[in-house]
Formats: C-alpha cells, sequence, structure tokens
C-alpha cells in the first residue's frame, strides 16, 4: 500500500504546570508535537503506512527523536538533517495553541531554515499517494512558502492527492498577508480541512458573523455549507472541504460537531457534549487524521465525517500534543453518538 507523508516542522511542547510549580518542582513535561507529526502518530497508531517529513538538526538529540518516531511506526527517512536547533513553544497544560499565551521560539530552527533546492522530492514522495500539510508551515516565512510551494507542484505531477489543514496562528505570520500565500498553495489543494474562521482568515472566503446564533446549531451548519460552496467555487481541485466547530462549555468542557461537502452531498456529524475535558491542544489534527483515515480507506461520507469528529472529541481527553486512542473505541463513541 502506498504511504501518506506528513510534512511539516517538528516541535519541542514544553508544558508548565500553573502557577510555576515547575520552578519549585525541577520538573517539567516535554512532549513531541507539530501539526503534521500529530497526524502521522494518529494514522500510524491506526495502521496506515505513514511517512514523516521534517527538518533537524544532525545531533544526538535529534536521532532519540527519530528513534522515538520509528517506535510509532512512522517513516523517517524522509526526515532531512541540516541546520542547528529544533524549534519549541511553550503552553500550559490544558490551555489552547490559539491561546494568546502560547510562546513561540522556532526563529532559525532547521525547518525555518529550509530552502528550494534543499529537499529531494523525488526521494521524500517514492511510494507516496497523498500528500499532507498545513497552514502553520508556510506562515513561518517566505523561504518556507516556497519549499511547500515546491514540494505540492511536486506531488502533484506526480498525481498524489493533497490535504491541507487550516491552521491559523497569528502569532507566526507577524507583517505576511495569509491571503496572498495560502490563496495560492490552495490551488494544489484535494481536500481542505478548517473551520469558517480560519477559511476566512487564510483564504479570504466570506464570513457572516452577523448571521450567526451562538445557540443555534443550524445556523453555523448554513455557514458552513456556504464557506464550503465558496471553497469550491474558488478552488477547483478541491473536491472535499470539512469544517469544524468547537464551543466552550460551562467553562470546562465543549459542544464539538463538524461537517463535510463532497460530491454535491453536504454532511454533519452527531453533537459531541462533554461537561470536562483533559487538554486541547492536537484536537483539530486528530480531527485531520480522522478525516485522511476515512478517505484514504474509500469510507462513506457519512462513515468519514462521523469518525473523525468522533476521533476529535477522544483527544479533548487526553494529555499531550497526539492520540493514543484505538480505532475501535473511536468507532464505537462515533455509533453511540449517531
Amino acid at each position: 500500500m502506498a504511504k501518506i507523508l506528513c510534512f511539516g516542522e517538528l516541535l519541542l511542547h514544553l508544558s508548565p504546570p500553573p502557577e510555576g510549580d515547575w520552578l519549585r518542582t525541577h520538573n517539567m513535561p516535554v512532549y513531541l508535537g507539530g501539526a503534521e507529526l500529530n497526524v502521522a502518530t494518529a494514522l500510524a497508531k491506526w495502521q496506515l503506512p505513514v511517512s514523516y517529513s521534517t527538518a533537524l538538526p544532525d545531533n544526538h538529540l535529534s536521532s532519540d527523536i527519530i528513534a522515538a518516531i520509528k517506535e510509532k511506526n512512522i517513516f523517517t527517512e524522509a526526515v532531512f538533517k541540516s541546520g542547528d536547533r529544533i524549534g519549541t513553544y511553550y503552553l500550559s497544560q490544558g490551555a489552547d495553541v490559539k491561546h494568546a499565551g502560547v510562546i513561540y521560539d522556532r526563529t532559525h530552527s532547521s525547518f525555518a531554515e529550509l530552502k528550494t533546492g534543499m529537499l529531494n522530492w523525488d526521494h521524500i514522495l517514492r511510494d507516496v499517494s497523498w500528500f499532507h500539510f498545513s497552514a502553520i508551515s508556510p506562515s513561518l516565512n517566505a523561504s518556507v512558502t516556497e519549499v511547500c510551494r515546491e514540494g505540492l507542484e511536486a506531488a502533484s505531477r506526480k498525481n498524489i492527492t493533497i490535504s491541507v489543514d487550516l491552521n491559523h496562528r497569528p502569532k507566526l505570520w507577524k507583517n505576511r498577508n495569509p491571503h496572498d500565500v495560502m490563496a495560492t498553495l490552495g490551488q494544489y489543494c484535494d481536500v481542505i480541512m478548517g473551520n469558517i474562521w480560519s477559511a476566512h482568515l487564510l483564504l479570504g472566503i466570506p464570513l457572516h458573523e452577523t448571521r450567526l446564533h451562538p445557540m443555534h446549531q443550524e445556523t453555523y451548519l448554513e455557514h458552513a455549507k456556504q464557506t464550503s460552496l465558496h471553497i469550491y467555487k474558488k478552488f477547483s481541485r478541491c473536491k472535499t472541504v470539512a469544517n469544524t466547530f468547537r464551543f466552550d462549555r460551562n467553562g470546562k468542557g465543549i459542544q464539538y460537531y463538524a461537517t463535510l461537502y463532497a460530491g454535491d452531498h453536504f454532511l454533519h456529524s452527531s453533537e459531541f457534549i462533554a461537561d470536562k475535558i483533559v487538554d486541547k491542544v492536537g484536537t483539530g489534527d486528530c480531527f485531520m487524521a480522522g478525516l485522511i483515515y476515512g478517505l484514504f480507506n474509500h469510507w462513506s461520507h457519512e462513515e468519514t465525517i462521523q469518525f473523525a469528529a468522533s476521533a476529535a472529541y477522544g483527544k479533548f481527553m487526553e494529555t499531550g500534543d497526539s492520540t493514543n486512542q484505538d480505532i475501535e473505541i473511536i468507532k464505537a463513541r462515533a455509533g453511540s453518538y449517531a
């Protein structure tokens, strides 16, 4: 079976406990992070052949990291050795990466210093049938944007399916206009996942906040349908659009559901509700993995969106960046909420 390739920056996620306790205990959890690695981890857990491509410095720390990734049954032959440092980010336990408190330290990382011509795409894309990336990579700088374009062009020449997660990280875009970047890269994509807000901020898709009622799911579903139609019209190659909705509930829990537009059919998942969650990091990546899993296995659209939403919901109950959910548990939950 041909592999799925996930391309993006590996990050070390330093997760300090609240109130500065880590300074007194000399203890702070560190997780392997990065949106694309989170997707790859989930797919490998679910027994799909997946390869991960990133850039890391040539040192013993990178060797330890690569060994840990291999233990997850992820192919690492496409990891490129260059540069001097691994990017990091700091985020308190239980917080959201979109939170204002997230601190990035990834300037001049090995991945951020990639340039066109450095990567051997023929080697990276060997035996690959699906290429996945996220909007985080091109947000780093213009040079990495061109590397992404280079990879997308190479994948397109090989008729590889391409998916993108519209992860929006405003702290990373700085003075660059994401519309100019993502509207160009979106032209290569067969599958586009995000939400109505990220589609507006990254792709320039219209957003009608005044039409949205916070208590009416129907208005959000209708907006997701219109957002999907706009994406279809703007990006002729796109075949599938998914949108997720997550709302805080009682300050501790969440309300979660998602939509799928494919083949002129608009569907939505069940509504998943929890009064209390553990962590928000990586839930969107887990949804993306679930979406890829269903599409890659040629499931029905109904099965795919329900499975992806169930996977994302389950990730809210886990600590760390990537999921460890068994596929049968996700399927059972999807069925119980249907």
